[in-house]
């Protein structure tokens, strides 16, 4: 019988995304032409949110202790301190580390990574995908059910799915390194300097993560042209501060090239992560968001190969996430312009100074670049949090007296029904989810606070961890939102549905 998935890529996307179909049951393989991890950071930290969704498959922890960071827009300073809800950032994590956590946790899943197999192309039946690739011993293929490449920005899985990549070209570049001795001041959110930006961090035992914006340096399109006495001749130009005496780990350049796939989907082929949006790092948010899309698409796609998605919902991936791209290449574009230009966009800052002083645009800024501003069309409601996560972060009191936070309750990727004794008509309530078996579980606890807009007296999560449905929202539209995200059913197991083939 074919897999159930195979993703391509073993990036932090990838790696994710397989995780989460395999707590969905899911028969799932990871190919990658790569021998091993590269060892390389591109990304070195990821977002709230992102940290918030590994911490709901309980991930977080692995990372140890980590630097939560204050945040920034376009180099303007926002004070998250100020704010109700929690945007803080985690920093310091080398992307290398992050692939280490995820591929540990796919291993204990029995969830295996293929290095060495470069996919080549693929072909559909009308049942699954047939997908080749050259390996250490030659040619083969496999199959499955579906197909997700999350295979970066030269996504080959996109190119043969014949999904186009608009955007905007390369009208500047920046360059990156990691050091170790180099002594050089901090610079953690960069720093303006005559002709261009300069950002110094650390990024983990001794080493410095530096990055050049310099208006006069051009990144080559080749990266092995890359010569970093070219990089410490204009540290030290823009600086004062000599490098050359440091010992160089890693270099790298990037530009502001700024593209998203014009779809997600073509019939049974998905793309995730970077196969679908690149863009000027800013904040962390390009690995970030991928998490996300990874944990959308994931619990989703389950579904389908379990046999039980509802009519459209892997339409939904698509439908949900690509406004997401959208927003993340508009604010993106913005912080590169407000962040990188000349001094004729000081007007400008100053008065983006002065708005980040008002709490609303504070908040929606913050929103923008920590990612718990996210919110999908659930249909009919009226709580504030529908579409919106519920702050995993919450504690709840169980019927034994232990507690448990909304992160514990999402660890095996499933949906949760939480019903509190403050709720109206508890019994009606819980009798909604009967006969959907492993697709919900349904809990009845306290919270360790009263109840507010943000802790609900009773809420629907589907698996991503965002609110399907809350009260005072009543039965029927409990059920409604049941049927949307996670079928009908009858006994434990359920009634299997079938599932549309709607492509792009």
């Amino acid at each position: 019988m074919a897999k159930g998935a195979i993703v391509v890529g073993a990036g932090p996307v990838g790696l994710m995304l397989a995780g989460e179909l395999r707590l969905g049951g899911v028969d799932v393989v990871v190919y990658d032409k790569l021998p091993g991890p590269s060892g390389e950071s591109r990304g070195v930290g990821f977002t709230r949110r992102a940290a918030e969704v590994f911490e709901q498959r309980g991930l977080l922890e692995r990372f140890g202790d980590v630097e939560w960071a204050q945040g920034h827009f376009g180099g303007v300073r926002i004070d998250f301190g100020k704010l109700d809800d929690n945007h803080f950032s985690v920093r310091g994590v080398p992307q290398f580390r992050t692939e280490e956590i995820l591929e540990d946790w796919l291993g204990e899943l029995g969830v295996p990574v293929r290095r060495r197999h470069e996919v080549t192309g693929y072909r559909e039946t009308p049942d699954g995908v047939v997908v080749e690739y050259e390996g250490p011993d030659g040619h083969g293929e496999d199959s499955a059910q579906y197909l997700v490449g999350c295979d970066g920005a030269r996504s080959l899985v996109r190119t043969l799915a014949g999904i186009d990549f608009p955007g905007w070209g390369a009208t500047r570049g920046m360059y990156m390194a990691d050091l170790v001795g180099a002594g050089v001041r901090q610079r953690p959110i960069g720093e303006k300097v005559p002709g261009g930006m300069v950002m110094a961090f650390n990024l983990e035992n001794g080493v410095d993560r530096i990055v050049i914006h310099d208006e006069n340096l051009r990144p080559p399109e080749d990266k092995s042209a890359l010569r970093f006495g070219d990089i410490a001749d204009a540290w030290q130009r823009m600086t004062g501060e000599s490098l050359h005496h440091a010992e160089v780990r890693w270099i790298s350049s990037f530009t502001d090239t700024t593209r998203q796939a014009e779809h997600y989907r073509s019939g049974r082929v998905f793309l995730a992560g970077d196969a679908t949006h690149i863009h000027m790092p800013a904040g962390a948010q390009g690995m970030s968001v991928g998490v996300q899309d990874a944990a959308n698409l994931g619990w989703k796609l389950a579904a389908a190969v379990n046999g039980w998605a509802p009519e459209g919902l892997l339409d939904t991936f698509e439908s949900e996430r690509h406004p997401v791209g959208e927003k993340l290449m508009r604010n993106t574009r913005a912080q590169t312009r407000l962040y990188l230009t000349g001094d004729e966009m000081e007007p400008l800052r100053a008065v983006m100074r002065e708005l980040v002083a008002l709490p609303e645009a504070a908040r929606h800024l913050a929103g923008i670049v920590s990612g718990i501003d996210i919110r999908y069309d659930m249909g009919p409601g009226t709580h504030p949090l529908l579409g919106l996560r519920l702050a995993p972060g919450h504690e709840l009191l169980l019927a034994d007296g232990t507690r448990t936070r909304v992160a514990e309750l999402l660890h095996p990727a499933r949906g949760v029904l939480l019903v509190t004794g403050a709720a109206q008509d508890t019994a009606t309530l819980l009798g909604a989810a009967d006969g959907l078996g492993e697709r919900v579980r349904t809990v009845v606890a306290e919270w360790a606070e009263p109840v507010t807009q943000d802790r609900p007296a009773a809420v629907l999560l589907r698996p991503d961890g965002h609110v399907a449905w809350a009260a005072p929202d009543g039965a029927d539209l409990l059920r409604q939102a049941l049927e949307r995200w996670f079928g009908t059913g009858t006994g434990a197991a359920g009634r299997p549905q079938a599932v549309g083939a709607a492509s792009r």
